[in-house]
């Protein structure tokens, strides 16, 4: 479980990195930005799929769909900002 979980945090620390540097580089499509926009309000929004009110299963909707969606827009980059975003890692 332990391995997992760090498994999953290298992933979506790596991700957050290339999404971040996508954002940046001056050839995002403006998708990439109201994506990415739209991932940060679920992640603030009070209203999510399932209830935090639930005790683990509440966090644990989040820990799964936000880097699910991080990777959904990466592998949709354009594939000269994919070859940037990937050479940055």
């Amino acid at each position: 479980m332990w391995k997992r979980l760090t498994l999953l945090w290298t992933v979506l620390r790596g991700d957050a990195r290339a999404l971040w540097f996508a954002l940046r580089h001056p050839a995002a499509p403006g998708w990439l930005k109201l994506g990415t926009a739209l991932i940060a309000l679920y992640v603030l929004s009070p209203i999510d799929l399932i209830p935090d009110v639930l005790p683990v299963i509440g966090v644990v909707d989040d820990l799964v769909l936000v880097p699910l969606a991080i990777r959904w827009l990466l592998k949709r980059l354009p594939p000269e900002l994919a070859r940037a975003a990937a050479a940055r890692r």
